[in-house]
């Protein structure tokens, strides 16, 4: 590709991305509509053979979110590895105490609430607002990716993410941003559930565990942490029930 196309490229890209902050009609959801986005998402979410591609994407959100909350805390964010095997590390600098606390604490959570984002803007005619700010916000972690497994990983979802943009309608849009958000949901509660089995029954794994890193950094029982995670987990659970019994209709 020259130089020149290249240009072109970026600059078609960017115009759709900016094109793309805008209120578009909400998708019609009705019975049917909201059969095959709980039937899409479920099939991301649970199957072992979509999970272990889609699970990439719960994990990338993850350490975005251990990233993001790093940056509030006014820490330095020196670099995010992903892994084919859903594992992954963000790495910062800066003081510990309790904004060491504050950044592990955003990890598994995190899934949830942009599963609940992402259904809500879609019900109120701002997905491709959301999928425009997330094509930017993955773009932006291929510049903090340290690994080549982490590489290929953002890679995939930029191209994915801007295929959306590109390509999609304002409903298809919407209905991507929906099965994405009830998808990203499942995937957290699924994450949750496997996190707390390693407290049970995996002992030898703790040290991957955010809760258990949380109980060290803070002197607070790991079971507490588990109990907040599925606070905000189940918060968001509910948020998104909310927003699609107001979206719903199911008159014939």
């Amino acid at each position: 590709m020259t130089d020149l196309s290249m240009t072109d490229f970026a600059s078609t890209w960017w115009g759709l991305i900016v094109g793309g902050f805008s209120l578009v009609p909400a998708p019609a959801i009705g019975a049917l509509q909201l059969a095959a986005i709980l039937g899409s998402a479920v099939a991301l979410s649970l199957p072992a053979a979509s999970w272990r591609y889609f699970g990439l994407f719960v994990t990338t959100v993850h350490e975005l979110g251990h990233a993001v909350a790093a940056l509030v805390s006014l820490q330095r964010v020196s670099g995010i590895e992903l892994r084919f095997n859903h594992s992954g590390v963000t790495m910062t600098r800066g003081r510990g105490g309790w904004r060491a606390v504050w950044t592990a604490f955003w990890g598994y959570p995190v899934p949830a609430l942009v599963g609940v984002a992402l259904v809500g803007a879609a019900v109120s005619g701002a997905a491709s607002v959301a999928l425009s700010l997330g094509a930017l916000v993955l773009l932006a972690l291929v510049f903090l990716i340290r690994n080549l497994q982490g590489f290929v990983v953002a890679g995939l979802l930029v191209g994915l993410s801007t295929a959306l943009v590109w390509y999609a309608g304002p409903q298809l849009t919407g209905y991507a941003a929906l099965s994405t958000g009830v998808a990203l949901l499942v995937g957290a509660v699924k994450d949750w559930f496997k996190v707390t089995r390693v407290h049970l029954r995996s002992r030898a794994e703790l040290a991957s565990s955010d809760a258990y890193l949380l109980a060290q950094r803070s002197g607070v029982p790991a079971v507490v942490w588990l109990g907040l995670f599925a606070c905000v987990i189940g918060a968001c659970l509910a948020g998104a029930a909310g927003f699609l019994y107001s979206a719903v209709s199911l008159s014939p």
